[in-house]
């Protein structure tokens, strides 16, 4: 046996010993060295996930109580979707300074402590607002991150085509798979809108005073070559969804559904966007729910049109961040809510399996809440 056999061997086995004894599993991993940063707290093998939270955009010198509210929901995880510090900087010390000054804030060390979580990055802590795979510091940009959050020596987010990560919890019948793709490694330059040769503030302003929906400055991108993951990572995003399991949560750090808020979104990229959601019709990929951030406000997207079932999309931002205007997005359903929150997912694995999709705030409250029923997401 060749080495490539033995490896996909080893992967197979290793998957399947993971879904029967409710390990949670990198997918990713062959096997775990020491890590580099502190080893962040397991879920137990075979405990079923009933509460996820997650949030995105914290700024680290703001004051972050948020935290406070996060801990007591008592997740069962927590997911950190991105600009989890607001580096925006080609100086590593820099860099390194304020995941360290994240790493600090009370609130936060507790959670890294007393909660199992997992991270992926967005712009910001990639390193530079709004940044794809122009952005020349993004491999010691993936060092300090890798060794920020604990990954093992041999994980492959340390060496692969970017940061992106799968995970398996729980036992047959209750499998929860978290799929963290990186949506800046490999993505596409982004595209400007024309703005008349206006420059942006003057041009919102404009559409503000008139009480006129205030999109961003960018503009779809019809190129078939331009991307959001890359090729390679689209063969390992297919591989993940053939993997059994009852809810899948792909945890974006850009908005999946959104159409179109004129800001970075996974709508920037015509072809992407489509070829997602044909991947998981293809791959009959049941179960999916996205959760995304960025933003600076949070809200509900739905489509169900031209897909398997109808999908969602639920967004959280910030965790100290508020947008002063709101974009338009003709997918969102009902309100959405301009200040400090955080998302909570709550599985009932009933008879009747359901979802419970909210948005806290930062006292803890709900402030949104829409619950949908597993069977329902089933190609």
């Amino acid at each position: 046996m060749n080495e490539t056999s033995a490896r996909r061997n080893f992967l197979k086995a290793a998957t399947a010993l993971a879904a029967a004894s409710g390990i949670g599993l990198n997918v990713n991993h062959t096997a775990q060295a020491a890590n580099h940063g502190s080893r962040p707290p397991q879920i137990p093998p075979g405990k079923s996930v009933t509460r996820i939270a997650f949030g995105s955009c914290a700024k680290e010198s703001k004051e972050q109580p948020i935290w406070n509210s996060i801990i007591a929901t008592r997740p069962d995880l927590f997911l950190f979707l991105g600009d989890n510090i607001y580096g925006d900087t080609r100086d590593m010390n820099v860099l390194r300074e304020k995941y360290a000054r994240f790493g600090a804030i009370p609130g936060v060390k507790e959670l890294r402590e007393t909660v199992p979580h997992l991270a992926i990055w967005d712009d910001h802590d990639y390193g530079e607002n709004d940044a794809g795979v122009e952005y020349p510091m993004k491999e010691e940009s993936r060092r300090i991150f890798c060794d920020f959050w604990g990954e093992p020596a041999d994980s492959p987010r340390r060496t692969q085509d970017g940061i992106y990560a799968s995970y398996l919890f729980g036992s047959r019948g209750r499998r929860v798979q978290i799929i963290m793709p990186d949506v800046r490694f490999n993505r596409t330059p982004i595209l400007k809108l024309d703005l008349g040769g206006k420059a942006y503030d003057v041009w919102a302003k404009e559409l503000e005073q008139a009480g006129k929906p205030v999109p961003g400055p960018y503009a779809r991108n019809p190129d078939q070559k331009a991307t959001m993951l890359g090729e390679r990572q689209w063969r390992w995003l297919e591989a993940q969804l053939k993997i059994p399991a009852d809810v899948r949560i792909i945890a974006s750090g850009l908005q999946v559904l959104a159409d179109f808020p004129g800001w970075e979104g996974w709508t920037n990229y015509a072809r992407d966007h489509q070829r997602l959601i044909e991947l998981i019709r293809n791959t009959r990929a049941n179960g999916v729910i996205f959760l995304s951030g960025d933003t600076h406000y949070a809200e509900l997207s739905r489509l169900d049109v031209n897909v398997p079932y109808p999908l969602y999309d639920l967004t959280s931002s910030g965790l100290t961040e508020v947008w002063p205007v709101l974009p338009p997005n003709d997918l969102r359903v009902g309100e959405a809510l301009r200040e400090a929150n955080f998302g909570v997912i709550e599985i009932d694995w009933g008879m009747a399996p359901q979802l419970r999709l909210e948005i806290r705030d930062s006292n803890g409250l709900t402030r949104m809440a829409h619950r949908i029923k597993l069977g329902e997401l089933k190609v």
